[in-house]
């Protein structure tokens, strides 16, 4: 049965990192919650050492149910080193609060939980990540105790039960389908000979799950809601880390365990791509709230990378344009979120007069703006032109087309921002002092954000091919 327990030590020291943090906040005093940081920063590291010897391996553990490949290495990597960066932009929000502990706890959790969706090769072990994944993200909504934060955490929750439900019945009915089997591998053999509209039912319960997971349409009302009422550090984690799960979680099931010629899936996760950019795109044009916007942002940022999951299996850069998306994502999408804590307001106005009062941090802001939007040398760019490609080389060239014109409408509300916090000021001022620990997680991200361009993401993208021709 190849139980290999070591395989799993990075998913291990998570969740030993995860209790450990709770025992230690719960037998220190308040004001020395900052252990329970150090722990929980600890653990992630940790995690992310424990993946180096693993590169470059590709076995199937515990009865094929967990993949260990390239998909799974780079969730390994970047979910735990994306936690990292949430509990430093969560430093100076949580610092002293009586419920600090919690939230390094829940951000552990979520970590976990989205390596597992990511590495999940079986049906049931993908319900239980989900399930894993989701209840941490309703507690991080809610985290703050008030009423826009107990409305963004009720919204979680009630969507991602009812997605959760679709997500169970379909992998109930793939797994009657192909002959009682769960496992990705067996189940694509099974499914070769099961009735198609029976097989598409299947498909859309467990596709409504993760649709959820990554925040795509027809998924994704909770996103900027929740976005907007929870605290800016919950935000950063609800945009990203689930994303990053989700997204190679969908990888995995459509290139592995659904045969495309049974169900057209391709076509159904290439329509939903465009569907999700466009809607993502201009539902943020009149945004005035900048949490709202880059909650939309990040909506628009899930079309495009689904493109490569609708081209997965049939395009040979697929998974390494993928991954390098990923990764240039989450640098910026959590750096726009880090310059948000350490100047937060209300209304794109308040940022008018920043680049005058804090240069350093305007900079920041423009880097990850323009980054988001995909400009040369940022690394979504790098993302974008190596899913182009993929997407591309896999005969989806109209969905290329539409993804275009859609950066180009992006523009528009990213300037929106950008434009008045390189303004003159009109005496703005932070809604709450602004944090001692932002500025510098800032300044970290947005050099990150800065190098992590064209020409390091590319370099990545032969790395990972390479890798996955071993």
């Amino acid at each position: 049965m190849n139980e290999r327990p070591l395989a799993l030590l990075p998913e291990l020291l998570l969740l030993v990192g995860a209790v450990t943090t709770l025992l230690t906040g719960a037998f220190l005093p308040r004001d020395r919650q900052w252990v329970a940081r150090l722990v929980a920063a600890g653990a992630l590291l940790a995690a992310v050492v424990a993946t180096l010897p693993a590169v470059g391996e590709r076995a199937t553990v515990y009865a094929h149910s967990y993949a260990l490949d390239a998909g799974t290495t780079a969730a390994r990597l970047l979910i735990p080193l994306a936690g990292l960066l949430v509990v430093g932009i969560a430093a100076g929000r949580v610092a002293g609060n009586r419920r600090e502990t919690e939230f390094y706890v829940l951000t552990l959790l979520a970590v976990l939980g989205a390596v597992l969706l990511a590495g999940a090769s079986d049906l049931l072990l993908l319900a239980v990540a989900y399930l894993l994944s989701s209840v941490p993200l309703a507690g991080l909504a809610g985290w703050g105790r008030d009423r826009r934060g107990a409305e963004a955490a009720l919204k979680v929750y009630l969507v991602g039960a009812l997605a959760g439900v679709g997500l169970l019945a379909g992998a109930a009915l793939l797994t009657a389908l192909g002959g009682g089997a769960s496992d990705y591998d067996r189940l694509a053999a099974g499914l070769v000979g099961a009735p198609s509209a029976a097989v598409a039912v299947g498909v859309v319960g467990v596709l409504a799950g993760l649709l959820f997971k990554i925040g795509a349409v027809p998924g994704h009302f909770w996103v900027p809601d929740a976005v907007q009422g929870a605290s800016i550090p919950a935000g950063a984690l609800l945009t990203t880390v689930p994303k990053l799960g989700g997204l190679l979680a969908a990888y995995r099931l459509f290139a592995v365990a659904v045969p495309a010629d049974v169900v057209d899936w391709p076509l159904l996760v290439a329509v939903l791509a465009a569907v999700t950019m466009t809607l993502g795109n201009f539902a943020a044009f009149g945004q005035a709230d900048p949490r709202r916007l880059l909650a939309y942002s990040t909506v628009a940022q899930v079309g495009y990378l689904l493109m490569a999951v609708a081209v997965a299996g049939r395009a040979e850069r697929a998974l390494p344009a993928l991954l390098v998306y990923l990764a240039g994502y989450a640098v910026t999408n959590l750096g726009a979120f880090a310059v948000l804590a350490a100047e937060p307001h209300d209304t794109l106005d308040g940022y008018r007069g920043l680049a005058r009062r804090r240069p350093w941090l305007a900079g920041a802001l423009a880097i990850c703006l323009l980054g988001l939007v995909g400009t040369p040398p940022t690394a979504v760019f790098a993302g974008k032109l190596t899913v182009f490609t993929a997407a591309w080389d896999g005969g989806l060239a109209w969905l290329v087309v539409v993804a275009a014109v859609n950066t180009v409408a992006s523009l528009f509300y990213y300037l929106r921002w950008l434009v008045p916090a390189l303004s003159l000021p009109s005496g703005a001022r932070p809604l709450r002092p602004a944090s001692p620990v932002g500025p510098r997680v800032v300044a970290v991200v947005a050099a990150v954000a800065a190098l992590l361009g064209a020409a390091g993401a590319l370099p990545l993208a032969g790395l990972v091919e390479q890798t996955l021709r071993r």
